[in-house]
């Protein structure tokens, strides 16, 4: 997707996740095998979501990308664009993304900016990025960066929200683990009634892919060419 990127536009911009599985791909990314098959020159490295931590806690998304890849790479710190969410107050951080995100990125005819690629986790309860269920921001129209409460008290994340990562060309979800079984069967073969954040991400022009591990496709019908239904033709388990 690097090269075709490159090759189509000069570079190739991605919109990185935090969490376990992301992690795992990042250390493979970083072997010789891997590191030296990119441009690293050409990418341009953002985050769909933040912690509100500083960049030197280890729970910080953009510390574990720097440990585990940024360091390992030839990659140009002027092409590496974090959310400092750490900065207080945390709308002003979210704003000055947004002019982040409006220096880099094209926009797409509703005027979102459209990423080459987003990569995602997802959580046990169908939570991606900080796109928790029941939260208002799942209706957010206009805004491009939020800010939302989490589950503990007293802390917040910025993310990316809904449009924005529904303009990307391609959406990457890792998801592994058998604790997220049942969860992925919902999203991918339906769940009425139920607000999932994950099942709700639909790419506008792009394509939606999942890269599962056997525990967390446990669940899922086979078929002959795929582990699971496709009931959309942009979606592919």
């Amino acid at each position: 997707w690097a090269w075709q990127a490159i090759a189509r536009d000069g570079k190739f911009q991605v919109a990185l996740s935090g969490g376990t599985t992301p992690r795992e791909m990042y250390r493979v990314l970083a072997t010789q095998e891997f590191r030296t098959q990119i441009d690293w020159p050409r990418v341009h490295v953002f985050w769909s979501d933040e912690r509100t931590v500083p960049p030197e806690d280890a729970r910080s998304y953009y510390g574990m990308t720097r440990r585990e890849l940024l360091l390992r790479v030839p990659l140009p710190g002027e092409n590496i664009h974090r959310m400092e969410a750490e900065i207080t107050p945390i709308g002003r951080a979210a704003h000055s993304y947004e002019t982040v995100l409006r220096q880099w990125l094209p926009l797409d005819d509703r005027g979102f900016p459209v990423f080459h690629l987003v990569v995602l986790g997802m959580g046990v309860d169908g939570e991606t990025a900080a796109l928790f269920p029941g939260a208002k921001l799942l209706r957010e129209t206009t805004r491009w960066v939020s800010t939302p409460e989490t589950d503990t008290v007293g802390t917040r994340r910025m993310t990316l929200t809904l449009p924005v990562i529904e303009a990307a060309e391609r959406i990457l979800f890792l998801v592994t683990g058998v604790k997220k079984a049942n969860m992925l069967r919902l999203v991918l073969c339906g769940s009425a009634g139920r607000e999932i954040p994950a099942q709700m991400v639909q790419p506008r022009h792009g394509e939606r892919i999942f890269i599962v591990d056997e525990a967390a496709a446990r669940l899922l019908p086979v078929r002959n060419d795929v582990a699971g239904p496709v009931s959309d033709p942009k979606t592919r388990p």
